[in-house]
C-alpha cells in the first residue's frame, strides 16, 4: 500500500495537483557545495602529484644517469617502482586515517573505496620493485635473480626486514579480496589488516642501510622524511588521540536498551558535553562497548536522534538504533546498563555538509531509516522543502515511523509510507501497488531534479533507488549515499 502522510495534505494521490511547494529562494547551500568540490579537486591533484614528485626528486638527485646498461636500467626501474609503490601505500594510510579534511570532502566510504583500489597497484609495484632489483643487482654481479635475492637477505643489513614487509603486504592485500573476506570473520580480517602498519615500519630500515630514499644530502631524503612523519602523525592524532579524548570528554554510559521492533532495538546512553555532537545527524560513529566480549569490536552506527544536552549537573543523552544483522549486533541487545562506551567520530558525508540545494528528499528502508530520522531533525529546510519516503514490507518495518511522522508534521515536511511487496520480476524499489499504478520517484517528489537526495538502506535496494533518481535528472553531486558495510 502507498499512502501519503503529511500535515494538511489535500489528497492521497502523490501526483495530484495541490501539493504544497516552497517559494523560490536563494540557494543557501550552493557556495558550500562549490567549496567542497574545489577541495575534492585539490585532493585529487595532490594524490596524482605525490608519486610524480617522488620520481621527479629521484631523477633530480642523479637517478636520470642510471640507465646506462641493462643491469643499471633494471635497477633504476626497480627503484622507480618502489618509489611509486611506497608512495601509494602512504596515500592509502592517509585515506584510512579519518582526516577531517578528507572525510568532509569526499566522505569516509569513498575514501576507503579509493584506499582499497590502491591496494593492488601498490602491491604489484612493490613486487616489481623487488624483482627488478634482484634482476639488476644479479646482472651486475653475474647471479640469477634467486641467488641474488638470497645474497641480499644474507649480506645486506636490514634487507631481511624488506622481505618480511613484502610478505605482510601480500597478506594484507589477499585478505582484503571480497572472496577471501567472506570466508573469515571480520575480526580476523581486521587484525590482519593492522599488519599494514607493521609492513610500512619494516620497509623503512633497509632504506637507510641501502641509502636510497634517505640518502644524505638529497632532496628526496627530506621529502620522504616529511611524508612519513606526516602520515604517522595523522594516524596517531586521528585514529588514537582524538578518539581517546572524545571518550574521556563525553564519559558515555549505557542507560538502557529498548526494543523497537522484532530484532531492532535502541541503545540509549548518557554523557557529558553532548552538545558538541549536535548537528551530526546522519553521520556515523564507531562505538566500543567496554564490556567483556565487546570492547575490542568497533560498531559503525549513526545516531537515531539528535543528542540532548544536560541541564546543570544532569548528564545529556543520545541514542543509536540497531538491527540484529549478525552475531555482533545481536550480542549488543544484551548490553547491560552501566556499561562504559568508547566513541570515535562523527564520520561521513551523510549530513548537511553534503547539501547543495534548498530542497531535500530523504529515502530510507529498513534500519537505514534511522539515520534519516536524525538527519530530518537537524538539517535546515523551510516548510514544503523536504520530502521523506520510507519503504518497508509493512508498517512494522518503518522503524521509528511515529517519531518521523511527528518531525514531519512539526517541520512541514511531506511524508510517504511506501509499504507492500515488490512486483515479482520487476527491478523496482517501489511496492507493487506503486509500480502497477505507474508511479515513479518523480510522482512523490516532482521537483527532485532540484533537490539533494539522501538514500539509506540495503545495498541492492539503494542501488535501485539511485538508478531511478539519476534517471529523473538528479546530478551525481546531489545524490548522497554512504555505505556502512565496508
Amino acid at each position: 500500500m502507498t499512502s501519503l502522510l503529511a500535515p494538511d495534505s489535500p489528497v492521497d494521490n502523490p501526483s495530484a495537483p495541490g501539493r504544497r511547494t516552497a517559494p523560490a529562494a536563494v540557494e543557501r547551500f550552493r557556495p558550500q557545495a562549490r567549496r567542497r568540490l574545489a577541495r575534492a579537486d585539490v585532493l585529487a591533484f595532490v594524490g596524482w602529484l605525490s608519486p610524480v614528485a617522488a620520481v621527479t626528486l629521484w631523477l633530480a638527485d642523479g637517478g636520470a644517469s642510471g640507465f646506462s646498461s641493462f643491469a643499471a636500467t633494471m635497477t633504476s626501474l626497480g627503484i622507480v617502482a618502489g618509489l611509486i609503490g611506497m608512495d601509494l601505500v602512504l596515500l592509502m594510510l592517509l585515506l584510512a586515517a579519518r582526516i577531517p579534511f578528507v572525510d568532509n570532502t569526499i566522505g569516509h566510504d569513498r575514501a576507503l573505496e579509493v584506499h582499497k583500489k590502491l591496494g593492488k597497484p601498490a602491491l604489484y609495484l612493490l613486487l616489481a620493485h623487488g624483482l627488478l632489483l634482484a634482476i639488476g643487482y644479479g646482472a651486475a654481479e653475474g647471479l640469477d635473480p634467486v641467488s641474488e635475492s638470497v645474497s641480499l637477505w644474507v649480506n645486506v643489513p636490514d634487507m631481511w626486514l624488506a622481505f618480511v614487509s613484502m610478505a605482510l603486504f601480500v597478506a594484507v592485500v589477499v585478505t582484503s579480496l571480497v572472496a577471501v573476506r567472506r570466508k573469515f570473520p571480520y575480526e580476523f580480517w581486521y587484525a590482519i589488516h593492522l599488519l599494514t602498519y607493521v609492513a610500512v615500519g619494516t620497509a623503512i630500515p633497509h632504506q637507510f642501510s641501502v641509502g636510497g630514499l634517505f640518502a644524505e644530502g638529497t632532496w628526496q631524503r627530506w621529502y620522504w622524511l616529511a611524508i612519513c612523519i606526516a602520515t604517522g602523525a595523522a594516524l596517531l592524532l586521528y585514529r588514537v588521540y582524538l578518539p581517546l579524548a572524545a571518550t574521556f570528554r563525553h564519559q558515555l554510559t549505557v542507560s538502557r536498551v529498548v526494543r523497537v521492533a522484532p530484532d531492532v532495538f535502541s541503545i540509549e546512553m548518557t554523557g557529558l558535553q553532548l552538545e558538541r555532537l549536535a548537528g551530526a545527524g546522519g553521520r556515523f560513529f564507531f562505538w566500543r562497548f567496554l564490556a567483556p566480549g565487546h570492547w575490542w569490536q568497533p560498531h559503525p552506527f549513526s545516531l537515531s536522534a539528535e543528542p540532548v544536552s544536560g541541564v546543570g549537573s544532569k548528564p545529556g543523552s543520545l541514542r543509536i538504533t540497531v538491527r540484529n544483522l549478525g552475531e555482533g549486533s545481536a550480542r549488543l541487545a544484551r548490553i547491560k546498563p552501566g556499561t562504559k562506551v568508547a566513541l570515535e567520530g562523527p564520520y561521513g558525508m551523510f549530513s548537511t555538509a553534503a547539501r547543495t540545494r534548498n530542497n531535500v528528499v530523504m529515502i530510507g528502508a529498513g534500519i537505514g531509516i534511522t539515520p534519516l530520522r536524525s538527519l530530518l531533525e537537524s538539517t535546515p529546510f523551510e516548510p514544503g522543502q523536504a520530502t521523506v519516503l520510507l519503504r518497508g514490507h509493512d508498517e512494522s518495518e518503518l522503524f521509528l515511523g511515529k517519531e518521523i511522522m511527528a518531525l514531519c508534521q512539526a517541520r512541514g515536511a511531506t511524508l510517504f509510507h511506501l509499504t507492500g511487496p515488490r512486483s515479482a520480476g520487476v527491478r523496482s524499489w517501489l511496492p507493487e501497488s506503486a509500480t502497477t499504478a505507474g508511479f515513479t520517484i518523480a510522482s512523490y517528489a516532482p521537483g527532485i531534479a532540484d533537490a539533494d537526495v539522501y538514500v539509506c538502506g540495503p545495498t541492492p535496494w539503494a542501488a535501485s533507488v539511485i538508478r531511478e533518481v539519476r534517471a529523473a535528472g538528479v546530478p551525481d553531486e546531489q545524490v548522497h549515499y554512504e555505505r556502512f558495510d565496508w
